[in-house]
């Protein structure tokens, strides 16, 4: 009788909070659905961008309101790839978080925290001809999950690229470097491994200021679209 393989070594240890139970739940639980008469015809009924849609101060979060947000201003910078490393250029990227309390401007959050009336923290930004993409921003706070264990979230990011179609969108999160929070953020660690952990995770590099804007950390993130390096989406 054969016996049963042997498991691969775990590459990182477990987090140290409840499994996020959010992630299985958001998996289809229907069949896909086929188009079969005309497979174009969906784009027409989803949101249409064009390079007109998108203003140079779509990519700045903070300075949209009459005062200055609260919180550690930052840039965040990278590039979009394909699995070959050729950038993609002219792709919309779309930006959402909470602000410096943790806390996100949506009806939806009832987080007790304070919200701030300079700060939506929603922006977007097209990539340039290599691929290159910058948002001017607030870090944003941890958060409390609500759960009997008291999980929180770590501080990040939300994401949307949009490839050259709105039934291509990628949605996923980033994280930043050195946070205590990583290794017990259950959305983070529903990611595969620590590989595709890593690829989430912003890397803290200093940079020159940007022209026109305050000074303003900067962290580097590049997305990268399929193959072995491609960003995963555990959100």
């Amino acid at each position: 009788m054969p016996t049963a393989p042997t498991p691969p070594p775990a590459t990182a240890a477990a987090p140290a909070t409840t499994p996020y139970r959010g992630f299985p739940l958001r998996q289809p639980a229907r069949p896909p659905f086929r188009l079969r008469a005309d497979p174009e015809a969906a784009e027409r009924y989803g949101p249409v961008f064009g390079h007109t849609d998108v203003t140079p101060l779509d990519n700045d979060l903070t300075c949209h309101h009459p005062g200055t947000p609260i919180g550690e201003r930052i840039t965040l910078t990278g590039r979009v790839v394909d699995s070959a490393g050729r950038p993609v250029p002219h792709q919309l990227v779309e930006l959402w978080q909470a602000n410096a309390a943790g806390r996100y401007a949506h009806q939806g959050d009832r987080h007790d925290a304070p919200l701030d009336p300079n700060f939506t923290g929603t922006g977007r930004a097209l990539t340039d001809a290599d691929g290159r993409y910058t948002f001017t921003t607030i870090k944003p706070g941890p958060y409390p999950l609500g759960t009997p264990d008291d999980a929180w979230r770590a501080a990040h990011l939300h994401f949307s690229l949009f490839g050259r179609a709105f039934t291509q969108r990628l949605v996923t999160q980033m994280y930043f470097e050195g946070d205590p929070l990583l290794a017990h953020d259950s959305v983070l660690h529903a990611a595969p491994d620590a590989a595709a952990r890593r690829s989430l995770v912003a890397a803290f590099t200093p940079g020159p200021l940007l022209p026109g804007r305050p000074a303003a950390l900067t962290y580097r993130w590049d997305i990268v679209l399929g193959g072995p390096s491609a960003v995963v989406t555990p959100a």
